[in-house]
Parts: C-alpha cells; sequence; structure tokens
C-alpha cells in the first residue's frame, strides 16, 4: 500500500493506491519494451515510461484519473506545448542552476546575486503555470488538482512575500556601482591587509592624468588619520598587455614580497603569502562578502526561506508530464498512418469484466504502414467467458491476438488510449504471462519442469481480478502429457476466476472447455482463429475449434509435413 501524498498526474490526491509491478518476462512478453524504446530514444525517459507502464493499480478511478489527463493534453496541443516549455525551464534551473547548489556550501555575494535572478526566473514560470492552466478547456480533474495544488504551494510558501523580497533585493543589489577599497601598510610600505572603505551608489571617475599622478604619490598629500573626506580622484588601474590584473595591482603597492596576517575587523581581510596579491581577485570576493556581511545574510536567509518548497512542490509532476507528452507525440503518429486509438473507460466490479470493440495488436501496428492489412477484433471477458481456450492454424494469429488483449490492459491502466474503437474493463491487479522460456532458463530442470514451476508460481500469486494469458504452456512434451497437466490447470483457474487466455495447439482442450465448468459460476470457453476456405483470416470468434489440428500444426511448425519436407503434394 502505498500513500499518495505529493501530488502526482497518475494518483487522484488523498488516495491510498496500491500497485503492483509486471516482471521483465511479462514485461518483454508483451513488447511494452519495443514499444517504450520506439516512444523515446532517451535512456533516462525510456526509464520513466518502462517505470510508470509496469506499476499496476486496480482501482478503476486511477485508470480514468490518467486517461482524462492524456485526453486532455491531447486535444489541447497548445496548452501541452505551454506546459512542456514552462518545466523544461524549471527542470533546468533544477538540474543545472546554482539552485541546486548545497546550503552547506560558502556562497559568495556574486553567486547569491545569481540565485536571485534564478528565483526570480521561477517565480515567473510558477505565474505562467498558473495562467495556462486556467484555460477554461481543461476538464480533466488530474490538471485542475494540479492547478489548485500550485495555487496552495503559491499561497503556503508565501510566494507574494517571496517576489516582495525579490524586488526588494533587486533594488538594493542593483544600487551597487562601486567599491572603495582600503589598504594598510606597514613601514616597509607593504601591503598587510586590504578591506572595504565603503560601497557607493555611484560609479567611479576617470580623473585627469597630472592631477591622478600627483594625487597618488604627491608627498606633500599624505592624509592625516583614515577617515575618507570623500574627495579622493578616482586611479584607474589600466589592464595592459602582457600584464594580468595581480601583476598591475603588485608594481602599483610595491608588494614584492611576502606580506605578513593582520588582524582585521569585519571589513578587512589579510593579504595571503606567496607572491603578496596572486589571488586579489577571490581576495576581493572574500572581503565583499565580509564588508556586506549583513546584505550577504539578509539575501542568504531570504533565499534558503524558499529553498525547500522552490523547485520540488512544482516540479515533482516533470517525469509525469514527460511520460504524457511522449506518449501522445508517438501515438500521434500512430494515428497519422490510419490506426484508430480511443479512450479507455475503467469500471468497477460487475458480471462483465472487459469489452473491446475493435481492438488490434499495437505492436504488430507500429510496423505496418497504414490499417489496410490489419484485422480487427471484438471480444469480452464475463462470467460465461472468464478462461478462452484459444485455438486456430499456426501463425494464425493466436499468439498476437493474446499479445494484443495484455496490451489494452497494460497501456488503459497506464492512462494510455488504447488500440481499439472502444474498450471498457474491470482494472487488472496483476498482469501474468506465461510464454515459452528461453532455452538457457530450462537447462537444469528440462521444459516441461520449468513451465510447470512457473505455471504454479503464477497461479498462486493470482486473484480473481488478474489477467493471465499463457502462450503454448504445457505443449513440449507428449500430447497426452501435455493435456492431462493443461486439464488440471483450466480447472484450477476456474476456480480462481481469473480472467485467462490460453493460447494453445492442444484443440481437445478447447472441446473439452464446457465439461471443465460444470458446477462453477465461472465458465471457459473455446475461442478460434477462424480459417477461410483454408486461409488464415486472423479473426476471432467463439466457437468450438475447427478439426482436431494439434499434430499437423506442430509439423508444420516445425517443418515435417510432407509437403514441406519433399516439396511436393500428396
Amino acid at each position: 500500500m502505498t500513500g499518495n501524498k505529493r501530488f502526482s498526474l497518475l494518483y487522484p490526491a488523498g488516495k491510498d493506491v496500491s500497485f503492483w509491478k509486471i516482471d521483465d518476462s511479462t514485461f518483454h512478453d508483451l513488447g511494452l519494451d519495443v514499444i517504450v524504446r520506439d516512444v523515446s530514444s532517451e535512456p533516462k525517459e525510456q526509464a520513466i515510461l518502462a517505470d510508470i507502464l509496469s506499476c499496476l493499480s486496480s482501482d478503476p478511478d486511477v485508470t480514468n484519473y490518467r486517461q482524462d489527463i492524456f485526453e486532455d493534453l491531447r486535444v489541447l496541443p497548445d496548452v501541452r506545448a505551454k506546459l512542456e516549455e514552462l518545466l523544461e525551464k524549471i527542470e533546468f534551473n533544477k538540474q543545472y542552476g546554482v539552485l541546486r547548489k548545497s546550503r552547506d556550501e560558502v556562497e559568495g555575494l556574486w553567486f547569491l546575486m545569481h540565485r536571485l535572478d534564478q528565483y526570480r526566473d521561477y517565480i515567473t514560470c510558477v505565474d505562467s503555470l498558473r495562467e495556462c492552466l486556467c484555460d477554461e478547456r481543461i476538464r480533466s480533474q488530474g490538471l485542475r488538482e494540479y492547478r489548485d495544488h500550485i495555487d496552495k504551494v503559491y499561497s503556503d510558501a508565501h510566494f507574494n512575500e517571496l517576489r516582495k523580497d525579490l524586488e526588494k533585493l533587486t533594488v538594493e543589489t542593483s544600487e551597487i556601482q562601486s567599491v572603495t577599497i582600503g589598504m594598510n601598510l606597514n613601514s616597509r610600505l607593504e601591503a598587510t591587509s586590504l578591506g572595504i572603505v565603503s560601497v557607493n551608489n555611484r560609479p567611479f571617475k576617470k580623473s585627469g592624468i597630472v592631477s591622478n599622478f600627483a594625487d597618488g604619490i604627491g608627498g606633500d598629500r599624505i592624509r592625516e588619520g583614515n577617515d575618507w573626506e570623500g574627495d579622493m580622484h578616482y586611479r584607474l588601474v589600466e589592464k595592459t598587455g602582457g600584464f594580468s590584473f595581480t601583476d598591475t595591482m603588485t608594481d602599483a603597492v610595491k608588494a614584492t614580497s611576502p606580506l605578513v596576517r593582520a588582524a582585521g575587523g569585519n571589513t578587512m581581510t589579510s593579504i595571503p603569502g606567496g607572491d603578496g596579491l596572486g589571488n586579489t581577485p577571490a581576495q576581493f570576493d572574500s572581503v565583499l562578502n565580509r564588508m556586506l556581511d549583513t546584505m550577504a545574510k539578509n539575501l542568504r536567509k531570504t533565499l534558503d526561506k524558499y529553498a525547500d518548497t522552490a523547485l520540488a512542490e512544482v516540479s515533482d509532476v516533470i517525469p509525469e508530464f514527460v511520460y504524457y507528452i511522449r506518449f501522445i507525440d508517438f501515438m500521434a503518429g500512430i494515428e497519422k498512418k490510419g490506426f484508430k486509438l480511443s479512450k479507455a473507460k475503467a469500471v468497477p466490479k460487475d458480471e462483465r469484466s472487459m469489452k473491446a470493440r475493435g481492438f488490434y495488436n499495437f505492436k504488430l501496428a507500429m510496423n505496418l504502414t497504414g490499417p489496410e492489412d490489419l484485422i480487427t477484433n471484438d471480444l469480452d471477458f464475463d462470467d460465461d467467458h472468464t478462461i478462452y481456450i484459444l485455438t486456430g492454424a499456426n501463425r494464425g494469429g493466436k499468439t498476437t491476438s493474446t499479445q494484443a488483449v495484455g496490451l489494452l490492459f497494460a497501456l488503459a491502466q497506464g492512462g494510455v488510449f488504447v488500440p481499439a474503437d472502444s474498450f471498457e474493463f474491470v482494472p487488472a491487479d496483476r498482469i501474468y504471462t506465461h510464454f515459452p522460456a528461453d532455452e538457457d532458463k530450462t537447462m537444469d530442470l528440462g521444459r516441461l519442469g520449468e513451465e510447470c514451476i512457473r505455471f504454479k508460481e503464477i497461479f498462486d500469486g493470482a486473484t480473481p481480478d488478474s489477467l493471465i494469458l499463457m502462450n503454448e504452456t504445457f505443449s513440449t512434451t507428449s500430447f497426452e502429457e501435455g493435456y492431462y497437466i493443461a486439464c488440471d490447470s483450466v480447472r484450477a483457474l476456474l476456480t480462481k476466476g481469473a480472467r485467462t487466455i490460453y493460447n494453445t495447439h492442444m484443440h481437445k482442450l478447447a472441446t473439452d472447455a464446457e465439461g471443465f465448468s460444470r458446477g462453477l459460476t465461472k465458465k471457459a470457453a473455446s475461442l478460434i482463429v477462424r480459417s477461410d476456405s483454408g486461409r488464415r483470416s486472423f479473426k476471432l470468434a467463439i466457437a468450438p475449434p475447427e478439426g482436431s489440428s494439434y499434430a499437423s500444426d506442430i509439423a508444420e511448425k516445425y517443418g515435417v509435413t510432407y509437403e514441406m519436407l519433399t516439396g511436393n503434394k500428396k
């Protein structure tokens, strides 16, 4: 059980949701791994898509919540584009801006001023988000609640106060136009410390060359005391080719020997050792921080007050937006080719637990240029059709149809529009697949042993709300042995009540479907892929199996019919 304490575009606010994660083998059997790779080429985004798709909630409210959001974002491309633009800005600041700097690190004044600019930009983005989400065309509960959530964050975090603080700080910091630096000398005229004399709201202007020289070195101009009377002239230290700022300063004060650290107050900093002023620019930053200690602390305090809420509350949904937007963009390409996609509807438990009309295999459609050769089907799950035993000719579409049903559930519960004319269903709490395993997974136990163990695990984990998809299960042994195990498995699954499609070559199993159901509320039914005058139609129908072609299908599958072996007709 997971409590949804934070706002999410995947779960309704304040709702406790339980979810189950689709395992990797089922994810692969359904083709979801291929779909994810086609939807996005970015590994980080693929991880987001896979994580969301693989987490199932059987709550109908969760499915409908997601479907409504998907619909809004899909039919309102202008809103989608604006939200994407704003959230990308916020994510960029979160990942690469100074806002992610640890508060334990030392922050210089200039760093804080840059941080100030980014907070201002963040507030602008939040304002734009609120405006965008106020669009009257938005109908989904999720996007409307996201707007309300942002309003609440705006209020709780005192963003109006932050805006005023930022405006005030902007005025205060923008007034700094110049800094007057003082330097203490020892008896040998060596610099021992330097510090800020004053912070000014006007820049210095260059004095005349002669006056500059006289003011700088005239012996009769040495002052008594160190109070600044405001009549000093500005002597510009020109940067000359081949000389660094440090070199120029060193020449100006003749500081060529190691300097002694002097005890200074809050407005002083000692000159470092070594070459005297080797770290002058960094020292200036340090001096400014100490001289402007009050301003820096106030700025730091103001910004840190909002650090916890500045990005997290609004930006937590960015991966969820990425999920919706990437699927919308991808499915727009599918629709452009002429394939039908529709909004799924989740319903509470009832006698009928699935009604699919005009559905097709989404993974198959991705590889087609158009729907001309695509066969669609209808299928229901209800008490009389809880388990389908699906038979038909080899390569007739049994596996494709089985996979298609699993994709309907997975995509719909993921909040994505489904490949069907319509799809109404009770969400599955778990989806299991029992498809043939790779050779290397059956070395120790043998294929039949591996199949039995895997089926037992599925049966133990399944509930009446689960979906189980079985593909040629127990067909790796003799017909008699496989049939014996399959009969017991079907009877056991009927007592469980889980929706199941059992795709098999064992036509006798489908013939006996009615007998398995005697005395039980849940029933098994025979489902076939119809043949059209011997041709594969890929069309499903509830009907008795056509013939008893288990052996012939197996022979055809492995290329050992008379025609395939000899190339001759009988």
